[in-house]
């Protein structure tokens, strides 16, 4: 299926609080874009999930989920959505990288994607938060 597909799609991988979640959903990821003939952004999307999955593993206690989304002409979404109705930490400045020991993933994401964001969810009585970012296909 060419970059350029004309139809929507999405893909929702619900994980458990795992380590190990992390590294299933940057493999899932790789194989639903290379699926979907996105090749040219497989690198950058892994990067981007891994950060996002990273901190909804590693900040929150309750399960989580990846969710990446194509939107015709050429916009991919990847989001993580965690049990935390918190806000993110907000990225660290890039003047203080250095002495930083947390808050790197986010600045990441910020770099390399072309707009983030996040926004609470409240559905059913669960509550959350939906950690995303976008990359435009080239």
């Amino acid at each position: 299926m060419p970059e350029n597909s004309p139809e929507p799609w999405e893909y929702c991988l619900s994980i458990p609080n795992d380590p190990r979640a992390v590294t299933v959903s940057r493999r899932t990821l790789r194989l639903i874009l290379t699926a979907h003939g996105l090749i040219g952004l497989v690198d950058v999307a892994e990067l981007l999930a891994t950060e996002l999955v990273t901190n909804a593993v590693r900040h929150t206690k309750g399960p989580a989920a990846l969710r990446v989304r194509w939107a015709p002409p050429g916009t991919l979404r990847i989001g993580a959505w965690d049990a935390d109705p918190e806000p993110p930490e907000p990225p660290v400045p890039l003047a203080r990288l250095g002495e930083a020991e947390e808050g790197r993933g986010l600045l990441l994401v910020r770099a390399c994607s072309e707009v983030w964001g996040w926004h609470p969810l409240s559905r059913h009585g669960n509550r959350g938060k939906y950690v995303w970012c976008e990359l435009a296909a080239a």
